[in-house]
């Protein structure tokens, strides 16, 4: 007792399946990582921090670029000028205790090359989460911080990533 599909289902199924064609068809592809427009990059920052090694990382995995480990031996310098964590108060409960805070991550940089011309000007990338506050979980509350902070470590990699990658190189000078 097969039963055959109906002619409408038959044309429902058909449409779904056409659907992916389609947009293979017309050029549709998902974002994928951008190459950096230089060969060799320095990170100017404290090598065994957690934000250089998930830099590192992302710039291995997305790039043919190559991390220098002089700023001689590269072509461009990422020199931050600042990585600052904060944490305030956002909210206080009737008896006056922390009911909800605000983390908030600020990361400066620039980029120059090895003539000390800026590839990408002073810019500041500038993150903040809401974190909510109980006196009863506060390892519970603790860990959620932990983890709010790593998220937005990986937000600035990301973004961080996205303005490296728009970058433009300075032309070169003439030689005489």
């Amino acid at each position: 007792m097969s039963q055959t599909p109906s002619p409408a289902r038959r044309r429902a199924l058909a449409a779904i399946g056409a659907v992916p064609l389609l947009l293979a068809g017309c050029g549709f592809q998902l974002r994928g990582p951008r190459p950096l427009p230089f060969e060799s990059i320095y990170l100017g920052m404290y090598q065994y921090s957690d934000l250089a090694a998930a830099i590192r990382r992302q710039i291995r995995a997305s790039s043919t670029t190559r991390i220098a480990d002089t700023p001689e031996e590269a072509q461009v310098r990422l020199e931050v000028l600042a990585d600052a964590k904060e944490k305030a108060i956002l909210a206080l409960n009737a008896q006056g205790r922390v009911r909800e805070y605000q983390l908030r991550q600020r990361f400066y940089f620039r980029v120059v090359d090895k003539a000390g011309r800026q590839v990408l000007a002073p810019n500041e990338i500038y993150l903040k989460r809401d974190l909510a506050f109980d006196d009863s979980q506060l390892l519970a509350k603790e860990q959620e911080e932990i983890l709010l902070y790593r998220d937005m470590q990986g937000d600035l990699v990301q973004q961080l990533m996205r303005r490296l990658a728009a970058a433009k190189m300075p032309e070169a000078e003439p030689k005489p």
